[in-house]
């Protein structure tokens, strides 16, 4: 099946059953100043999910365009992307798990009306319970006798913490318990798989979850659970990208009909420059920023104008290091994605109104992607050139910024692949003090994954500091940060550590660190020598380097006792007091001995 027989079957199995057929909302929400794009399917329909009806009906359906850019650093492996499309069926108080759960597995598994996925390379997570919720008995026994009933044997239905299944949007909203489907990619796990087993297999990407069902029924305020909704709503969600790659049999989404013409067209400009992982990324970006400009938004400094620069600019990096620019005459140099562009355009007009040009009808919208798009990269050249020239000289980031307008994206990334880091705190701290009130009004307001200084990401970066200090109680002093990426909406660590962290070290490293900001400790900033702050074995990150006079943060406890001493350029709060409750939310391989952990504070 193509993704376009994917997309149209999943919205006639639904319609049959009494669903109604929506329309995709705009990448660009409405009426929601909280969020610059789309994140969810769920997101459009959360006045309908809080108890308003809807117009055409309690039993809905849709495909929806969404961009999510907080992992945009993890694009490029298999299953990763800033644009998507979500699958999705609602419940608005009418039908609840019996039938939302059989007909998941049916579309899934039935070679009638569904994809004709083997049902025994299905494995299942149901929500284990806490104080929020009881355990979901109810979900666990509907798929047991699911399973009974096709004969489906062996151990696949895990009860887990609301970690990985209990499902909100952000904060405030509907919420609620889910059961999660999980796919064997590589047909060797029919058999049924230990709880240890399947952890493992699912880190190493070889179970890749292809379904959710949401049960919401409660709602969610200032983080915390304050009771139930109206309704007893169903919120079901499907990445198509994932479907595809399971229903094609391919073990990553790259080589689907969704990128297949677009990562030919890349090979054949790039030949022996090719590099697969850079190709992902140009495919991945160009993809979206053309879904962006489509629906009407346009290269800039601020909100989604400066996400979808980001988008244009990083994939123009990745394509010079190809040969793209080589590749072209100079009248054509600025067109170097335009065949990349022609791939898209040939599979979304295929099945979908995507490339519609809904706000000016009488435009060419094909035309206004690629000139938009053509216009950025012109723009750029000489900026990367000239940047590319003094990052070889060894100039540091905020001057290769400030004046030679170098992305310091761009900069992590060469830096990167040079073995070199940044001192993204201290970048930040410098551009606190130099940007204009509107560049930093424009970075105040990002939520797609750039560090910035505002509040919320200020209690994270402190947070970041325990969990160092954490992870090096629990695990051992060998424990070293290896990079960093803090956002508003959690923070990201990669360290030193040779094996999968157990549940038990997950939990002691969340237990101490909650422990430590509830006994509130102070947060103190010292300026001293470098040769200084070494001696006193302030925590450094690994090929950072450092000025000669530094700033040390150090937390320490009431009698003056060190938990936490790093090299550092800030902002920190001053007590651990008010962070909130610290929670792991992913811990997962990066590289050879590099482990990854994505916490937030509730």
């Amino acid at each position: 099946m193509t993704s376009s027989e994917i997309r149209h079957r999943f919205l006639d199995f639904f319609a049959k059953r009494g669903h109604a057929v929506l329309p995709s909302a705009s990448l660009v929400p409405k009426n929601d100043p909280s969020v610059l794009f789309n994140t969810a399917g769920m997101q459009p329909l959360v006045p309908y999910l809080m108890g308003r009806p809807h117009p055409l009906g309690n039993r809905l359906v849709n495909v929806q365009k969404c961009v999510r850019t907080q992992d945009i650093e993890e694009v490029g492996d298999n299953t990763h992307d800033t644009f998507f499309e979500m699958l999705g069926n609602w419940s608005l108080g009418d039908y609840f798990k019996e039938d939302a759960i059989k007909w998941s597995y049916e579309f899934l598994t039935s070679k009638e009306e569904g994809l004709g996925l083997d049902a025994r390379r299905l494995y299942v997570t149901v929500f284990e319970g806490d104080e929020n919720a009881p355990r979901d008995e109810e979900s666990y026994g509907i798929w047991k006798s699911l399973f009974e009933k096709d004969s489906i044997e062996g151990e696949r239905i895990y009860f887990m913490g609301a970690k990985s299944n209990w499902w909100s949007v952000g904060d405030n909203g509907p919420c609620g318990p889910d059961t999660e489907m999980f796919y064997d990619l590589t047909g060797k796990y029919t058999e049924g798989l230990t709880k240890d087993e399947y952890f493992d297999h699912e880190d190493k990407q070889e179970l890749v979850e292809i379904w959710n069902d949401v049960f919401m029924e409660y709602e969610k305020e200032n983080g915390v659970v304050i009771g139930k909704l109206v309704n007893k709503n169903v919120d079901t969600g499907s990445g198509l990208e994932r479907i595809v790659m399971a229903v094609q049999g391919k073990n990553n989404i790259f080589e689907t009909d969704l990128f297949a013409q677009a990562m030919d067209a890349i090979k054949n400009i790039a030949k022996e420059k090719y590099n697969e992982q850079s190709a992902r990324v140009i495919a991945d970006h160009i993809r979206t920023a053309a879904l962006m400009i489509a629906d009407g938004v346009t290269p800039s400094n601020k909100d989604q104008g400066y996400i979808l620069r980001r988008l244009i600019r990083r994939a123009t990096v990745r394509a010079r290091e190809m040969g793209f620019f080589e590749a072209k005459d100079e009248l054509n140099k600025n067109d170097i994605f335009l065949d990349i562009l022609n791939s898209y355009f040939d599979l979304y007009n295929n099945g979908t109104d995507y490339f519609v040009a809904r706000t000016q009808p009488t435009s060419a919208p094909e035309a206004k992607i690629i000139i938009e798009i053509s216009t950025e990269v012109g723009k750029f050249r000489k900026t990367l050139e000239q940047g590319l020239r003094e990052f070889d000289k060894g100039l540091d980031a905020f001057t290769l910024f400030t004046t030679y307008g170098f992305p310091i994206e761009v900069t992590e990334e060469l830096a990167l692949k040079n073995g070199l880091s940044v001192d993204r705190e201290m970048f930040d701290e410098k551009m606190k003090a130099h940007q204009d009130a509107s560049r930093a009004g424009a970075a105040a307001k990002f939520k797609g994954g750039l560090a910035d200084t505002g509040e919320k990401t200020m209690q994270l970066h402190t947070a970041h500091h325990l969990l160092l200090a954490a992870l090096q109680k629990v695990l051992g002093s060998e424990v070293h940060q290896r990079g960093s990426n803090i956002t508003e909406e959690r923070l990201r660590i990669d360290f030193s550590f040779d094996r999968k962290m157990t549940d038990e070290e997950k939990t002691a490293v969340e237990q101490q660190v909650n422990e430590w900001i509830q006994t509130d400790h102070k947060v103190c900033r010292r300026e001293m020598l470098r040769a200084e702050a070494e001696q006193l074995g302030a925590e450094m990150e690994f090929g950072t380097k450092y000025p000669d006079v530094v700033s040390v943060y150090v937390i320490e406890d009431e009698k003056g006792n060190t938990i936490s001493k790093e090299f550092c350029g800030g902002p920190h709060v001053e007590q651990t007091a008010g962070l909130g409750t610290f929670n792991i939310q992913k811990e997962e391989a990066v590289a050879a001995g590099i482990r990854r952990i994505k916490a937030t504070l509730s």
